[in-house]
């Protein structure tokens, strides 16, 4: 006699759909200030990453070789 061999696949598929609807419904939208805040922060980070790539792309042109 054999057993069926359980599919765990399906089982972790499921077990991470339930996890990510749990988040969904808990999320919310974010307010204006909140998503201004966030906006901000972020063209901040983009800002500072450019310039420092900026910077060393300068420094290169100093130093040919």
């Amino acid at each position: 006699m054999e057993l069926p061999k359980p599919n765990i696949k399906i089982d972790f598929h499921e077990e991470l759909l339930r996890k990510y609807l749990r988040v969904l419904k808990l999320a919310r939208t974010p307010t204006r200030e909140e998503f201004q805040k966030i906006a901000l922060v972020a063209a901040a980070g983009v800002a500072l990453v450019g310039l420092i790539g900026f910077i060393i792309y300068e420094i290169f042109l100093l130093f040919p070789s």
